[in-house]
C-alpha cells in the first residue's frame, strides 16, 4: 500500500532543529515553499516505486486509492508511459511489432515517415486528442491529397499505432475510438472478356508475352508471382501449382525471388488441363536454367534474368496497340480470372482462396458488382425456367432442360464483358 509524504518538512528532524515558522511542531526541509507539498509513492505491479506531487494531502490519498485499485482491477497505466514521443513509439515499438517482410517494412515506414511524424513526432503520444485525430485524417486527402485507397490504408497505419499503445497499457484510450476510419474507395473493375485476352494472346509480339498473358489469365497470379513461376513448383501430374514466393525488386539489390507477403497469398492453385499443356509447351521450347540463382525459372529475359515489372507493363501496353483494344495493365488478367470463377458460380470464399486475398471481404470489397451480376444471372435463369409460354423471359426454351433462357442471355455468349 502506498503512503503521502510531506516534501516541505523532515520526517526525522535532528534533535535541536528550529520549529518551522509556518507549521507548528514541524521542522522546515531544504524543499519548503519549492513546489508542491505533497508527494503521493506507491509500487507500480513490478515493484517499483512511482512517485507523483500534489498541492494537497487529500490530492495525494485520492492518486494512491486510485493506483491502487486499478492495480487490483488489471487496468493500471504508468503515468510516464504516455509520455513517449508519438515517433519513438511508431518506429521503435509498433513497426517492429508487425508481423511483415522487410519489403512492408520499408511501405510503412515510408507512411509514417510522410504523414505522421510531420504532424505528430515531437508530441507525446497521451497527448493527441480525438479532435486532432479526426483533423489529422482529413489531412491526408486536403493537405496530402491522397486519393482511392491510400487516405484508408495510412489511417489503418497510424490507429495501429494508437492501439497498440493502448494494448501496451501506454495510453488508456486510443484518440480515434469513436472516429471513423477514411471511407475505403474501390473503384470497380471491369476486367476483360476471354475475346479480348484472346486477342491479346494472339496480338502478342513474342512468344514469352503470349505465354505469360494466357497464364496469368488462367491462374489469376499477381505480376510477381507470375514473374516468379519456377518448373519445380509445377506438378504435372496434378494439375497443381504451389504459389509461396515472387520475384520483386528493391533499390540498392535489384530484382531477387522473396517470399510472400501474407500467409493468405501462400496457397496451391489448381491449373486447367490448357494451362498446364501450355506450361509444358513453353518449358520445351525454352528449357528454364538448371543452376544458379535463377534455376528453373520458367519465364525469363534472352539475359536469362528474370522479367521485370515495368519490362511485362510496356509490353503490355504495346501489345494493346497492336491490337486495338483499350490499354490494360497486368492486373486486368487477375480481374479476368476473378470474373470467369464468379460467372461460373463460384462462391466469394472460394475466389478469395484462389486469388490469395487475406479475408473473404477483401474479395468482396473489389468484386462486389461481378457477384451482383452473377446474381442478377441467376434470377433470369429462374425465371426462364419457371416462366410459361408467351410470358416475360420465355423466349427460347433450353435444349438442356426444356425451360426458357431469355433474350438478353442468348444474346452475350459464354462470358459477357461485366459492367458495373
Amino acid at each position: 500500500m502506498g503512503y503521502v509524504a510531506d516534501r516541505w518538512h523532515k520526517t526525522r528532524p535532528a534533535k535541536g532543529e528550529a520549529e518551522c515558522g509556518e507549521h507548528k511542531g514541524l521542522v522546515a526541509s531544504k524543499a519548503h515553499g519549492s513546489g508542491k507539498r505533497w508527494q503521493a509513492r506507491y509500487d507500480d505491479p513490478n515493484g517499483c516505486e512511482i512517485t507523483s506531487l500534489h498541492k494537497t494531502k487529500t490530492e495525494a490519498e485520492n492518486e494512491i486509492v486510485k493506483q491502487e485499485s486499478a492495480k487490483q482491477t488489471g487496468s493500471w497505466l504508468d503515468p510516464k508511459a504516455g509520455t513517449i514521443t508519438v515517433e519513438k513509439y511508431a518506429l521503435e515499438t509498433w513497426l517492429p511489432a508487425q508481423n511483415i517482410i522487410g519489403r512492408s517494412v520499408k511501405e510503412y515506414k515510408g507512411a509514417l515517415d510522410r504523414y505522421l511524424i510531420p504532424e505528430w513526432g515531437n508530441r507525446q503520444i497521451r497527448s493527441i486528442r480525438p479532435s486532432e485525430a479526426g483533423a489529422w485524417q482529413q489531412l491526408l486527402t486536403s493537405k496530402y491529397e491522397l486519393s482511392r485507397s491510400y487516405p484508408n490504408r495510412v489511417a489503418r497505419y497510424v490507429r495501429g499505432v494508437f492501439r497498440l499503445a493502448v494494448i501496451d497499457r501506454v495510453i488508456a484510450v486510443s484518440p480515434f475510438d469513436g472516429i471513423k476510419a477514411p471511407m475505403l474507395v474501390q473503384s470497380d473493375v471491369y476486367p476483360p472478356d476471354i475475346a479480348e485476352v484472346q486477342l491479346l494472346v494472339e496480338h502478342a509480339y513474342k512468344p514469352l508475352w503470349a505465354a505469360m498473358f494466357e497464364v496469368d489469365a488462367q491462374t489469376g497470379l499477381r505480376s510477381g508471382e507470375l514473374r516468379g513461376m519456377r518448373l519445380e513448383k509445377v506438378d504435372f501430374l496434378r494439375r497443381l501449382y504451389h504459389v509461396d514466393e515472387q520475384v520483386v525488386y528493391e533499390a540498392g539489390k535489384g530484382l531477387y525471388l522473396d517470399k510472400l507477403k501474407t500467409g493468405a497469398g501462400k496457397r496451391v492453385l489448381p491449373l486447367s488441363q490448357r494451362t498446364v499443356d501450355l506450361l509444358a509447351a513453353y518449358v520445351a521450347a525454352h528449357p528454364p536454367a538448371t543452376e544458379g540463382e535463377w534455376a528453373g525459372l520458367i519465364f525469363r529475359m534472352p539475359n536469362r534474368l528474370p522479367v521485370g515489372e515495368s519490362t511485362i507493363d510496356w509490353a503490355l501496353k504495346q501489345t494493346c496497340r497492336y491490337a486495338k483494344s483499350p490499354p490494360r495493365h497486368m492486373h486486368d488478367f487477375r480481374h479476368h480470372y476473378a470474373s470467369v470463377l464468379i460467372a461460373g458460380g463460384e462462391n466469394p470464399k472460394v475466389v478469395q482462396k484462389r486469388l490469395g486475398h487475406k479475408d473473404v471481404m477483401t474479395t468482396l470489397r473489389v468484386y462486389a458488382h461481378l457477384f451482383a451480376e452473377a446474381e442478377e444471372q441467376t434470377r433470369e435463369v429462374l425465371d426462364a425456367a419457371w416462366a410459361k409460354p408467351g410470358e416475360t423471359g420465355a423466349e427460347k426454351e433450353s435444349p438442356q432442360q426444356g425451360g426458357r433462357i431469355p433474350e438478353s442471355r442468348r444474346s452475350k455468349g459464354a462470358l459477357k464483358q461485366v459492367s458495373g
